[in-house]
């Protein structure tokens, strides 16, 4: 097989690239234990390889280790938590408060992504009529550690409860980098393939033939 042969994926490779789509979650409880030496870096190697607008690969990871940024940004997550609470309607307030919804003190990695808008690779190609492309294409690069991760056994969380420029001024990024996202990575203290959301009855799955409009 030469280099510029397509690769064959046959039924058996479809069928458990499937299982890890649908082995995917967004795992908020944690084994302590930590992860092998370099699997976030070889996790964040893999997500370099995600497809980005002009080639401009605007992706910024910030590996979090000091535990007083841990500290500052669990504590960020305590402030906005309590106001999205006090936000809750009065039938939801007391499952809103049931939910565990970061798993910041357990899990032993921890990342945060940004994009960097103001890059000038890729020379601005495919950003003019779209510039937040930049941003779409950083979330196709956390799809694929987050696919990545579950492929090794590691779970993931998105920890979207917090203020975007407090974890900026917490980690003291460039201000020109956009938060994406925080993300907890570590072993997973359960496995199931039910979000947990919809185990809590918050959400229910909808079908995709639901999100489909033909014109």
């Amino acid at each position: 097989m030469t280099a510029a042969s397509p690769i064959p994926f046959d039924d058996t490779f479809e069928a458990r690239l499937r299982d890890l789509l649908v082995w995917r979650r967004d795992v908020r409880r944690f084994r302590r234990a930590p992860l092998p030496s370099g699997t976030l870096e070889d996790l964040i190697g893999l997500a370099c390889l995600a497809p980005s607008v002009g080639l401009s690969q605007p992706w910024r990871f910030v590996i979090v280790e000091d535990e007083n940024l841990r500290a500052a940004v669990r504590q960020a997550f305590a402030i906005s938590n309590a106001e999205a609470l006090a936000a809750q309607s009065p039938t939801r307030s007391t499952l809103y408060a049931r939910l565990k919804l970061a798993g910041l003190e357990e899990a032993p990695c921890q990342l945060a992504v940004f994009a960097d808008r103001t890059t000038g690779q890729g020379h601005g190609l495919g950003r003019r009529t779209m510039p937040e492309t930049i941003e779409y294409s950083v979330a196709i690069a956390v799809h694929t550690i987050w696919l990545a991760a579950r492929a090794r056994g590691i779970g993931m969380g998105w920890v979207s409860i917090l203020d975007p420029e407090a974890v900026a001024a917490i980690l003291q990024v460039p201000p020109h980098w956009k938060f994406i996202g925080y993300f907890c990575l570590g072993f997973p203290e359960r496995h199931g393939v039910v979000p947990e959301l919809e185990q809590t009855e918050w959400e229910k799955r909808r079908r995709p033939s639901e999100f489909i409009v033909r014109r």
